[in-house]
């Protein structure tokens, strides 16, 4: 006699415990079901027949008592192992069909195959071939609510049959049916039957149950009759799947089977699906994500804006700027003195782009009646370039100028506005400085003040030579101006610079070196600082879409609890459940990542043409929607994780 293809010893099932009455349901059935058998199991309501299905179909596990399915104990096999028996070896057909709502009539048949691992082009051509064997050649795009009764069973038998349906479990297949339907789907499990597939079905129609070969009844959760104490005849059609071969496949490891990326691109599918059929409140849910990315990447931008703005208006006053002066070495030594030889030998050096001696003080100005006070300095030529400092009217003095020591002076835009007004052009106008006049030869562009300094626009430039003779009767430089050749190692100009001063100084320091660089860098970090702040506010706003994410992943598990009874009793792993709803949620999050940065493109457009600075960084909108992406990951991942963990039976039963 052959191994049994399953075989009960003493089954039970028992529920409840410590705080509510236990019940047994089924009292220790034992029976053998060999491959090729026709069975009906036959019980009034109550009697304990679809425990016993859910036991036999590896959904629910006895209390007690021992399952061999094909020689093996059920109870040694892990969750996936179960999930593979499941999948490979049953085929379930339940009284209400359960067909995901959301999937087509083709997409629902197509299942099994997808958590088996099947190509796509297989898994396609098999379930249309399947449902053309079953009459809906014509229904394949059809969701259930779109089928009739009769039709959505034939969905439900043709999804039983896609991995092979070895062992037909159909629970009350025709109770939902009419009398034609029903007939139709009988006559359906009888060819089944006639073509080797082991066929169980449970009913409380005797006249239904009348059409198998073997009829055991169950009252009160025991075996009460059976017609045949013997095996049925082999299949003369065709013999089957014989135990032996499922057992060498399940030994073999095929519960590891499957295609990460098939199931991955399905779960996608289905995910934009629920997404687009429940649009209003997946709208609802992207708010909080959309304004979230787009609040971070527009207050990044903004700071990041806002940043390069000031660091470019710390450039204009210099950034690549060297000070050389005299300095005393010790306290009671005098201060060294800079002269023009220094300047000049200080110019040659590669690392030094422009040179600049600089001779200055606070002195009185007067144009007719009106008398300011303000900074009066003789600089060479190369003040403009220097200090990025262009005359906006008129035209700097010229070399010609410095070597005359002629009296012309380029006055700040504050200077003009105190000493000439806004209707009188200053331009070949004379001015006194100390008594000295000077002829307006251009105006500077407007620049303002740097730090709380002294504004800049109250100044007057004068050529060097000629505020030595005639204001400051001295030739040495207050102090010495130099641009680095590269603004980027100020510190290797200062260190060359440094050395050769020594030198011409004879190893004596009596004169210091400083730049701004301290002065920008604290201010890119107090800029850095700001923008850390705007994007951390923000993110607590992608905080909050990613708490919306979980109530809505948490509401879909529990208005989806069947459909993953129906995915778990088509095969499905409690890995597989998880990567559906983490998938979900990170589509999710990705549709409103994506969302939510054109939304931030389109308000940084309207703040530029609004003339304030934003400045938008890939990096900053990569990181963004890579943040909405963990979002939907973390928030996502509990919610997953508890549709994963549900209990078949229970999902299946779920409303």
């Amino acid at each position: 006699m052959s191994t049994p293809l399953i075989e009960l010893r003493d089954i039970r099932k028992s529920y409840g415990g410590v705080d509510t009455p236990k019940v047994e349901v089924v009292r220790g059935i034992s029976l053998a079901i060999h491959p090729g058998e026709f069975v009906a199991i036959v019980g009034a309501s109550g009697s304990g027949k679809s425990t016993l299905m859910n036991i036999l179909g590896c959904l629910d596990r006895p209390t007690s008592g021992d399952y061999l399915f094909a020689g093996k104990d059920v109870a040694q096999l892990d969750s996936d192992e179960l999930a593979w028996l499941r999948r490979e070896a049953f085929g379930f057909v339940f009284q209400g069909y359960h067909l995901i709502a959301s999937g087509s009539a083709q997409e629902n048949v197509e299942m099994p195959a997808i958590y088996a691992g099947t190509p796509a082009a297989e898994r396609h051509a098999r379930a249309s071939a399947l449902l053309d064997r079953l009459g809906l050649a014509s229904r394949t795009g059809n969701r259930p609510h779109q089928l009739s009764g009769g039709q959505q069973q034939r969905v439900s038998i043709a999804r039983a049959l896609m991995n092979g349906g070895h062992i037909i479990l159909a629970d009350e297949p025709t109770g939902a049916l009419d009398s034609q339907s029903g007939a139709e789907v009988m006559a359906l499990l009888d060819e089944l039957a006639s073509q080797g597939h082991v066929v169980i079905l449970i009913t409380h129609d005797r006249e239904v149950a009348a059409r198998a070969k073997r009829v055991i009844e169950i009252r009160d959760g025991l075996v009460v009759s059976d017609s045949a104490n013997e095996p049925a005849a082999p299949c003369t059609a065709s013999p089957g799947l014989q135990a032996e071969d499922l057992r060498q496949r399940l030994d073999q490891g095929a519960t590891h089977s499957g295609a990460w990326k098939g199931e991955m691109l399905e779960a996608l599918q289905a995910a934009w699906r629920i997404m687009w059929i429940n649009r209003f409140r997946t709208a609802l849910t992207l708010l909080g994500i959309i304004i979230g990315v787009a609040s971070v990447v527009v207050m990044l931008a903004v700071g990041e804006g806002s940043k390069r703005q000031v660091m470019a208006q710390m450039a204009a006053f210099g950034s690549n700027i060297l000070y050389l002066s005299g300095s005393a070495p010790t306290l009671r030594e005098p201060a060294g003195v800079i002269s023009l030889d220094d300047v000049a030998a200080v110019s040659t050096l590669p690392q030094v782009k422009k040179i600049m001696p600089v001779i200055g003080n606070e002195l009185m100005v007067r144009f007719g009646n009106n008398n300011q006070q303000f900074y009066v300095g003789g600089n060479n030529t190369y003040f403009p370039e220097i200090f990025n400092w262009p005359v906006v009217e008129g035209s700097f003095f010229t070399e010609a100028d410095e070597q005359a020591a002629a009296a012309v002076a380029v006055i700040g835009q504050k200077v003009k506005q105190k000493l000439f007004g806004d209707q009188l052009d200053p331009i070949g106008q004379y001015i006194l400085v100390e008594n000295v006049p000077f002829q307006v030869v251009g105006i500077l562009q407007g620049k303002g003040a740097s730090s709380g300094d002294q504004d800049s626009d109250e100044r007057i430039v004068v050529p060097y030579s000629a505020a030595a003779i005639r204001l400051f009767g001295s030739q040495h430089p207050e102090y010495v101006t130099i641009a680095a050749a590269d603004s980027r190692r100020v510190a290797e100009t200062e260190a060359a610079i440094d050395k050769l001063m020594l030198k011409l100084h004879h190893g004596k320091r009596d004169f210091e070196l400083s730049n701004d660089a301290a002065l920008i860098q604290a201010e890119a970090r107090t800029q850095n600082t700001l923008s850390l702040m705007l994007g951390s506010i923000a993110a607590i706003s992608l905080l909050v879409g990613g708490i919306g994410v979980m109530n809505i992943m948490l509401m879909t598990v529990r208005e989806r609890t069947r459909e993953i009874g129906i995915r778990m009793a088509t095969g499905a792993r409690q890995r597989d459940i998880l990567r559906q709803f983490l998938s979900e949620a990170v589509l999710l999050s990705m549709v409103g990542g994506l969302t939510g940065i054109a939304l931030a493109l389109l308000i940084g457009g309207a703040l530029l043409l609004g003339d304030i600075a934003v400045a938008f960084s890939l990096a900053a909108v990569l990181g963004a929607f890579a943040c909405a992406v963990v979002t939907g990951v973390v928030f996502g991942f509990m919610p997953a994780r508890k549709a994963a963990q549900l209990d078949p039976v229970k999902a299946l039963t779920s409303e």
